[in-house]
Protein backbone atom coordinates (compact mmCIF):
# COMPACT_ATOMS: atom_id res chain seq x y z
CA UNK A 1 0.00 0.00 0.00
CA UNK A 2 1.14 3.56 -0.78
CA UNK A 3 -0.04 6.20 1.67
CA UNK A 4 -1.11 9.72 0.67
CA UNK A 5 0.91 12.23 2.71
CA UNK A 6 -0.26 15.51 1.15
CA UNK A 7 -3.31 16.65 -0.79
CA UNK A 8 -3.93 20.03 -2.40
CA UNK A 9 -6.79 21.21 -4.62
CA UNK A 10 -5.73 23.32 -7.59
CA UNK A 11 -9.39 23.74 -8.51
CA UNK A 12 -12.67 21.96 -7.81
CA UNK A 13 -11.77 19.06 -10.08
CA UNK A 14 -7.95 19.09 -10.13
CA UNK A 15 -5.99 17.80 -7.14
CA UNK A 16 -2.32 17.27 -6.29
CA UNK A 17 -1.49 14.10 -4.38
CA UNK A 18 1.88 13.37 -2.79
CA UNK A 19 2.19 9.63 -2.27
CA UNK A 20 4.71 7.44 -0.50
CA UNK A 21 6.65 5.45 -3.12
CA UNK A 22 10.36 5.45 -2.16
CA UNK A 23 11.63 3.06 -4.84
CA UNK A 24 9.75 4.87 -7.62
CA UNK A 25 10.96 8.25 -6.32
CA UNK A 26 14.59 7.12 -6.62
CA UNK A 27 14.27 5.57 -10.08
CA UNK A 28 11.96 8.09 -11.75
CA UNK A 29 13.14 10.34 -14.59
CA UNK A 30 11.36 13.04 -16.58
CA UNK A 31 8.67 11.51 -18.79
CA UNK A 32 8.08 8.39 -16.69
CA UNK A 33 4.56 7.45 -15.59
CA UNK A 34 2.89 5.14 -13.07
CA UNK A 35 -0.20 2.95 -13.16
CA UNK A 36 -2.57 3.57 -10.24
CA UNK A 37 -5.47 1.46 -8.99
CA UNK A 38 -7.97 2.36 -6.26
CA UNK A 39 -9.82 -0.64 -4.84
CA UNK A 40 -9.22 -4.32 -5.54
CA UNK A 41 -11.59 -4.21 -8.52
CA UNK A 42 -10.58 -0.72 -9.61
CA UNK A 43 -9.50 0.31 -13.08
CA UNK A 44 -5.81 0.79 -13.91
CA UNK A 45 -5.15 4.41 -14.89
CA UNK A 46 -1.87 5.94 -16.14
CA UNK A 47 -0.57 9.17 -14.60
CA UNK A 48 2.70 10.90 -15.42
CA UNK A 49 4.89 11.61 -12.39
CA UNK A 50 4.81 15.40 -11.94
CA UNK A 51 7.70 15.42 -9.46
CA UNK A 52 9.56 13.21 -7.00
CA UNK A 53 11.34 13.67 -3.69
CA UNK A 54 13.84 10.83 -3.19
CA UNK A 55 14.75 12.11 0.30
CA UNK A 56 11.14 11.90 1.49
CA UNK A 57 10.48 8.86 -0.65
CA UNK A 58 7.43 10.40 -2.33
CA UNK A 59 6.11 11.11 -5.81
CA UNK A 60 3.58 13.75 -6.83
CA UNK A 61 0.63 13.08 -9.13
CA UNK A 62 -1.87 15.60 -10.49
CA UNK A 63 -5.35 14.17 -11.00
CA UNK A 64 -8.31 15.66 -12.85
CA UNK A 65 -11.76 14.28 -12.15
CA UNK A 66 -12.92 13.12 -15.58
CA UNK A 67 -14.38 9.68 -14.85
CA UNK A 68 -15.07 7.13 -12.14
CA UNK A 69 -11.48 6.01 -11.55
CA UNK A 70 -9.99 9.51 -11.44
CA UNK A 71 -12.80 10.60 -9.10
CA UNK A 72 -12.11 7.71 -6.74
CA UNK A 73 -8.44 8.63 -6.65
CA UNK A 74 -9.10 12.35 -6.19
CA UNK A 75 -11.57 11.59 -3.39
CA UNK A 76 -8.88 9.92 -1.26
CA UNK A 77 -7.55 11.93 1.66
CA UNK A 78 -4.27 12.23 3.58
CA UNK A 79 -3.67 8.96 5.39
CA UNK A 80 -5.60 6.90 2.84
CA UNK A 81 -3.71 4.35 0.78
CA UNK A 82 -3.65 3.65 -2.95
CA UNK A 83 -4.34 -0.04 -3.60
CA UNK A 84 -1.71 -0.48 -6.33
CA UNK A 85 1.00 1.79 -7.68
CA UNK A 86 3.35 0.47 -10.36
CA UNK A 87 6.27 2.28 -11.95
CA UNK A 88 8.26 4.01 -13.16
CA UNK A 89 7.04 2.94 -16.60
CA UNK A 90 7.59 4.05 -20.18
CA UNK A 91 10.57 5.60 -21.91
CA UNK A 92 12.11 8.62 -20.18
CA UNK A 93 12.31 11.91 -22.05
CA UNK A 94 15.50 12.34 -24.08
CA UNK A 95 17.24 15.32 -22.50
CA UNK A 96 20.22 17.20 -23.92
CA UNK A 97 21.20 20.77 -24.75
CA UNK A 98 19.16 21.36 -27.91
CA UNK A 99 19.35 25.17 -27.80
CA UNK A 100 15.98 26.90 -27.59
CA UNK A 101 13.02 24.74 -26.59
CA UNK A 102 9.35 25.72 -26.85
CA UNK A 103 7.44 23.75 -24.19
CA UNK A 104 3.65 23.82 -24.32
CA UNK A 105 1.13 22.44 -21.84
CA UNK A 106 -2.66 22.47 -21.90
CA UNK A 107 -4.84 21.98 -18.82
CA UNK A 108 -3.54 19.18 -16.56
CA UNK A 109 -0.92 18.48 -19.25
CA UNK A 110 1.12 21.13 -17.44
CA UNK A 111 1.81 18.59 -14.66
CA UNK A 112 3.75 16.09 -16.81
CA UNK A 113 5.37 19.03 -18.61
CA UNK A 114 6.93 20.33 -15.36
CA UNK A 115 9.67 17.68 -14.90
CA UNK A 116 10.56 17.93 -18.59
CA UNK A 117 10.90 21.72 -18.41
CA UNK A 118 13.04 21.35 -15.29
CA UNK A 119 15.32 18.75 -16.91
CA UNK A 120 15.66 20.76 -20.13
CA UNK A 121 16.59 23.92 -18.22
CA UNK A 122 19.16 22.09 -16.10
CA UNK A 123 20.68 20.70 -19.33
CA UNK A 124 21.45 24.26 -20.44
CA UNK A 125 18.56 24.97 -22.82
CA UNK A 126 16.75 28.25 -23.20
CA UNK A 127 13.19 27.27 -22.30
CA UNK A 128 10.17 29.26 -23.46
CA UNK A 129 7.03 27.78 -21.93
CA UNK A 130 3.40 28.29 -22.87
CA UNK A 131 0.69 27.04 -20.51
CA UNK A 132 -2.95 27.25 -21.45
CA UNK A 133 -6.38 26.56 -20.01
CA UNK A 134 -9.99 27.47 -20.62
CA UNK A 135 -10.07 29.92 -17.70
CA UNK A 136 -7.87 31.33 -14.91
CA UNK A 137 -9.08 28.80 -12.31
CA UNK A 138 -7.71 25.93 -14.43
CA UNK A 139 -4.14 27.26 -14.67
CA UNK A 140 -1.92 25.02 -12.53
CA UNK A 141 1.72 24.94 -11.36
CA UNK A 142 2.44 28.45 -12.64
CA UNK A 143 5.13 29.26 -10.07
CA UNK A 144 6.87 25.90 -10.47
CA UNK A 145 6.92 26.18 -14.28
CA UNK A 146 8.15 29.78 -14.09
CA UNK A 147 11.12 28.72 -11.93
CA UNK A 148 12.57 26.65 -14.79
CA UNK A 149 11.51 28.82 -17.74
CA UNK A 150 13.41 31.68 -19.31
CA UNK A 151 10.03 33.01 -20.38
CA UNK A 152 6.53 31.93 -19.40
CA UNK A 153 3.49 32.79 -21.51
CA UNK A 154 0.01 32.08 -20.11
CA UNK A 155 -3.10 31.97 -22.26
CA UNK A 156 -6.75 31.42 -21.41
CA UNK A 157 -9.62 30.84 -23.81
CA UNK A 158 -11.78 33.46 -22.09
CA UNK A 159 -9.03 36.00 -21.40
CA UNK A 160 -9.53 35.81 -17.62
CA UNK A 161 -5.76 35.48 -17.11
CA UNK A 162 -2.69 36.07 -19.23
CA UNK A 163 -3.28 36.49 -22.95
CA UNK A 164 -6.67 35.71 -24.45
CA UNK A 165 -6.46 33.00 -27.07
CA UNK A 166 -5.38 29.47 -27.80
CA UNK A 167 -2.02 27.87 -27.11
CA UNK A 168 -1.29 27.76 -30.84
CA UNK A 169 -1.58 31.52 -31.14
CA UNK A 170 1.07 32.05 -28.48
CA UNK A 171 3.26 29.38 -30.09
CA UNK A 172 3.00 31.13 -33.45
CA UNK A 173 4.27 34.40 -31.97
CA UNK A 174 7.33 32.71 -30.50
CA UNK A 175 8.06 30.75 -33.68
CA UNK A 176 7.84 33.91 -35.77
CA UNK A 177 10.19 35.94 -33.60
CA UNK A 178 13.06 33.49 -32.98
CA UNK A 179 14.63 30.21 -34.01
CA UNK A 180 13.32 27.26 -32.00
CA UNK A 181 15.30 24.01 -32.01
CA UNK A 182 12.75 21.71 -30.36
CA UNK A 183 9.16 21.77 -29.15
CA UNK A 184 7.44 19.59 -26.56
CA UNK A 185 3.64 19.55 -26.34
CA UNK A 186 1.47 17.86 -23.71
CA UNK A 187 -2.27 18.22 -23.23
CA UNK A 188 -5.59 17.11 -24.70
CA UNK A 189 -5.20 15.18 -27.96
CA UNK A 190 -6.93 17.88 -30.00
CA UNK A 191 -4.58 20.51 -28.57
CA UNK A 192 -1.51 18.39 -29.38
CA UNK A 193 -2.77 17.85 -32.92
CA UNK A 194 -3.00 21.56 -33.71
CA UNK A 195 0.15 22.43 -31.76
CA UNK A 196 2.10 19.93 -33.86
CA UNK A 197 0.58 21.31 -37.06
CA UNK A 198 1.79 24.75 -35.97
CA UNK A 199 5.40 23.65 -35.39
CA UNK A 200 5.38 21.62 -38.60
CA UNK A 201 4.94 24.82 -40.60
CA UNK A 202 8.22 26.04 -39.15
CA UNK A 203 9.96 22.65 -39.46
CA UNK A 204 10.61 22.47 -35.73
CA UNK A 205 11.07 18.91 -34.37
CA UNK A 206 8.24 18.24 -31.93
CA UNK A 207 7.46 15.57 -29.35
CA UNK A 208 4.04 14.85 -27.90
CA UNK A 209 3.15 12.77 -24.83
CA UNK A 210 0.19 10.48 -25.52
CA UNK A 211 -0.38 8.83 -22.14
CA UNK A 212 -4.11 9.65 -22.05
CA UNK A 213 -4.88 6.71 -24.34
CA UNK A 214 -3.21 4.07 -22.14
CA UNK A 215 -5.04 1.45 -20.06
CA UNK A 216 -2.94 -1.50 -18.95
CA UNK A 217 0.46 0.16 -19.12
CA UNK A 218 2.42 -3.03 -19.80
CA UNK A 219 1.84 -3.63 -23.52
CA UNK A 220 -0.51 -6.59 -23.03
CA UNK A 221 -3.98 -5.11 -23.62
CA UNK A 222 -3.25 -3.31 -26.88
CA UNK A 223 -5.63 -0.46 -26.03
CA UNK A 224 -2.96 2.19 -26.58
CA UNK A 225 -2.22 1.29 -30.21
CA UNK A 226 -1.45 4.33 -32.31
CA UNK A 227 -0.04 4.89 -35.77
CA UNK A 228 3.26 6.75 -35.97
CA UNK A 229 4.82 7.22 -39.39
CA UNK A 230 2.52 4.52 -40.79
CA UNK A 231 3.63 1.94 -38.20
CA UNK A 232 1.75 0.62 -35.18
CA UNK A 233 3.20 1.62 -31.83
CA UNK A 234 2.15 1.03 -28.24
CA UNK A 235 2.18 4.18 -26.13
CA UNK A 236 2.94 2.41 -22.85
CA UNK A 237 6.08 0.59 -23.95
CA UNK A 238 7.26 2.56 -27.01
CA UNK A 239 6.37 5.95 -25.53
CA UNK A 240 4.65 7.83 -24.08
CA UNK A 241 6.46 10.45 -26.19
CA UNK A 242 6.54 10.33 -29.99
CA UNK A 243 7.45 12.47 -32.97
CA UNK A 244 4.30 14.58 -33.09
CA UNK A 245 4.61 15.20 -36.82
CA UNK A 246 4.35 11.44 -37.44
CA UNK A 247 1.39 10.70 -35.12
CA UNK A 248 -2.02 10.02 -36.68
CA UNK A 249 -3.98 12.22 -34.28
CA UNK A 250 -7.27 11.76 -36.13
CA UNK A 251 -7.10 8.01 -35.52
CA UNK A 252 -6.18 8.61 -31.88
CA UNK A 253 -9.11 10.99 -31.39
CA UNK A 254 -11.55 8.47 -32.83
CA UNK A 255 -10.31 5.76 -30.47
CA UNK A 256 -10.38 8.08 -27.46
CA UNK A 257 -14.05 8.82 -28.14
CA UNK A 258 -15.01 5.17 -28.55
CA UNK A 259 -16.27 4.66 -24.99
CA UNK A 260 -17.51 8.16 -24.15
CA UNK A 261 -21.14 7.13 -23.61
CA UNK A 262 -20.21 4.16 -21.44
CA UNK A 263 -17.81 6.30 -19.41
CA UNK A 264 -20.47 8.99 -18.94
CA UNK A 265 -23.01 6.44 -17.74
CA UNK A 266 -20.51 4.91 -15.31
CA UNK A 267 -19.67 8.35 -13.90
CA UNK A 268 -23.36 9.19 -13.40
CA UNK A 269 -23.91 5.88 -11.58
CA UNK A 270 -20.89 6.55 -9.35
CA UNK A 271 -22.06 10.06 -8.45
CA UNK A 272 -25.57 8.74 -7.79
CA UNK A 273 -24.23 6.06 -5.45
CA UNK A 274 -22.18 8.69 -3.56
CA UNK A 275 -25.28 10.86 -3.09
CA UNK A 276 -27.00 7.93 -1.39
CA UNK A 277 -24.20 7.46 1.13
Amino acid sequence: MNKIVEKEFFSENVVRLEIEAPRIAKARRAGHFVIVKVGEKGERIPLTIASANPEKGTITLVVQRVGVSSRRLADLNVGDEVTDLVGPLGQATHIENFGTVLACGGGVGVAPLLPIVEALKKAGNKVVTVIAARTKDLIILEDQIREYSDELIITTDDGSYGEKGLVTEAMEKVLQREKVDLSVVIGPAIMMKFASLTTKKYEVPTYASLNTIMVDGTGMCGACRITVGGKTKFVCVDGPEFDAHQVDFDEMLLRLNGYKEIEKEAEQNYLHSKDKQ
